[in-house]
């Protein structure tokens, strides 16, 4: 007796490659000739990308791309202006880069990409030196005299006036305002500059121009390097408690 299971058992041969494989992909036969390779590669790709598993690829395709473009826009915009005048364009030297405020006469850096973050030996430098590569004006002429300071949060130092020397600082560790002497600036008579804690600045304060340092941040401590071009006692010729605001 026949098996009835046996003869109700077919093979669909027009089913679609769906129905047999569930929506898994299957090698499609292509012709041997190049132009029919090519037409047969278009229909597959266009009956593959039909399908509910294409989406994630299109879908790095274009986040991909989105990427590309967004470096490509941040590559553009790093280089600098054509017009360099401003007091605080960004301005580059490599992959150096920082920003110049010539109204306090200070030039702020970031940290991580500044010459003194690469000097292998740490904060031994020469802040008269820096100052002259980057266009600060009217600091120390040389270093006669250096010395170190740690300004803990909350407290300043400076807000004082030295009439017989210049002075040249480098400033980094915390969030510091540094103000300095400007009379041509209206209603003030001085500018100020915020150093974040990421920045590292060199500053510059003339010989009887006022200057101050007072740490803005609430948990770290700025430090500073300080060159005066005088060896005697710049107290005996010096004023303090220039501004009553600070």
């Amino acid at each position: 007796m026949a098996n009835p299971r046996r003869s109700s058992y077919s093979i669909n041969i027009g089913a679609s490659d769906d129905d047999r494989d569930g929506g898994a992909l299957q090698p499609y036969p292509f012709a041997s000739s190049s132009s029919s390779s090519a037409a047969a590669l278009l229909l597959y790709l266009k009956h593959w990308l039909k399908k509910p598993h294409a989406f994630p690829f299109l879908l790095s395709v274009f986040l991909l791309l989105t990427w590309l473009s967004l470096v490509l826009q941040q590559r553009s915009s790093s280089h600098p202006s054509a017009d360099s005048s401003s007091s605080s364009s960004l301005l580059g030297d490599g992959a150096v880069r920082w920003r110049k405020h010539e109204e306090a006469n200070l030039v702020r850096f970031k940290s991580m990409s500044s010459p003194i973050a690469k000097d292998n030996r740490g904060w031994l430098l020469d802040p008269v030196a820096l100052a002259v590569e980057h266009g600060v004006k009217g600091g120390a002429v040389s270093c006669a005299s250096g010395h170190v300071g740690q300004i803990r949060p909350g407290t300043r130092r400076g807000n004082h006036r030295h009439n017989a020397c210049n002075e040249t600082f480098v400033i980094w560790g915390a969030k510091t305002l540094f103000r300095v002497e400007n009379h041509q600036i209206v209603d003030k008579g001085y500018a100020q500059v915020v150093i974040e804690a990421d920045e590292v600045a060199v500053a510059a304060s003339t010989s009887g121009t006022a200057h101050a340092l007072v740490n803005k941040d609430s948990m770290h401590s700025t430090f500073f390097i300080g060159c005066q071009d005088c060896t005697t006692n710049p107290s005996n010729s010096s004023e303090y408690g220039v501004w009553h605001d600070l």
